[in-house]
């Protein structure tokens, strides 16, 4: 893996919840970036911001040492606390209820297994650069959505 880390920034967002959807990703090693978004429509905005995490991670090619950036405590949380319960727990919460997007979890865990990942929980809307633009790919994946259903 390179010593030279990849830096992610993730955000969702929803317009209702649940309602129109987006996410965004700002991927950044070195002088390389990249930008990803997408949108759904009837989805919530904790499913925007693990779909961000995914899709960014998926966008990797090979095994790298990664920092995702998330405004998401959920997300950041998940990851660090309450994920190896969840699974031991066979995907149910301590109060024996199934974990909520379980899906997203199950394919996020999947894909933070090829990388060496850490989690920066970082506050949102308070002038962070890379969240800020993770914010405006993710509402460009909402307009993405809504313009996509509109002429189809």
């Amino acid at each position: 893996m390179s010593s030279n880390p990849v830096e992610i920034w993730t955000d969702g967002a929803c317009k209702g919840n649940p309602g129109w959807g987006g996410w965004g990703a700002l991927l950044r090693q070195g002088r390389h970036e990249k930008t990803l978004f997408g949108g759904q429509a009837d989805t919530t905005n904790n499913r925007m911001e693990l779909l961000a995490v995914i899709e960014a991670l998926k966008a990797l090619k090979r095994p790298c040492q990664v920092v995702v950036h998330t405004d998401s405590q959920y997300v950041q949380k998940g990851m660090t606390q309450w994920l190896a319960n969840w699974k031991r727990r066979d995907w149910r919460t301590a109060d024996k209820k199934p974990v909520k997007n379980a899906d997203l979890w199950q394919e996020l865990d999947e894909l933070v297994g090829r990388h060496d990942v850490s989690w920066k929980w970082v506050r949102g809307h308070a002038g962070d650069a890379g969240n800020e633009m993770a914010d405006q790919l993710a509402n460009q994946g909402v307009q993405q959505a809504r313009s996509l259903a509109a002429a189809g």
